[in-house]
């Protein structure tokens, strides 16, 4: 399986967390509704942004997203709030934006979405 590079920094500005609690609701005709668990485990995702520190960098990591995973295969990373290793993948395959940061351009921006089971 493939490993996250290490080259772009994953960033907690921008970061967010959130699951599909994976539950049924059912309205009943009195009394409160009813509910029930479908899956063991749900789908998480982890907004997050990543930090290049060269046009290189840059490059290196589309190579990885185009050429190792071919933009929609598993990786391991390591977990932004946790630091536990996970299984993830890039939600649809879809980077975000690539912009500079600074004037001189030489570090760059890129928000992604990582999605895993949990």
């Amino acid at each position: 399986m493939a490993t996250f590079p290490s080259n772009p920094c994953l960033l907690v500005g921008g970061y967010g967390e959130e699951f599909d609690p994976s539950v049924e609701r059912t309205e009943m005709e009195r009394g409160p509704p009813k509910m029930r668990v479908l899956n063991s485990r749900v789908l998480a995702e982890i907004q997050c942004r990543l930090l290049f520190d060269s046009t290189d960098d840059v490059g290196e990591f589309e190579d990885w997203y185009f050429d190792t995973i071919r933009r929609i295969g598993w990786f391991t990373v390591q977990h932004p709030r946790t630091g536990v290793t996970i299984e993830a993948r890039i939600k649809d395959g879809r980077l975000g934006q690539l912009t500079p940061i600074n004037n001189a351009r030489r570090k760059w921006q890129r928000d992604l979405t990582l999605e895993y089971m949990r």
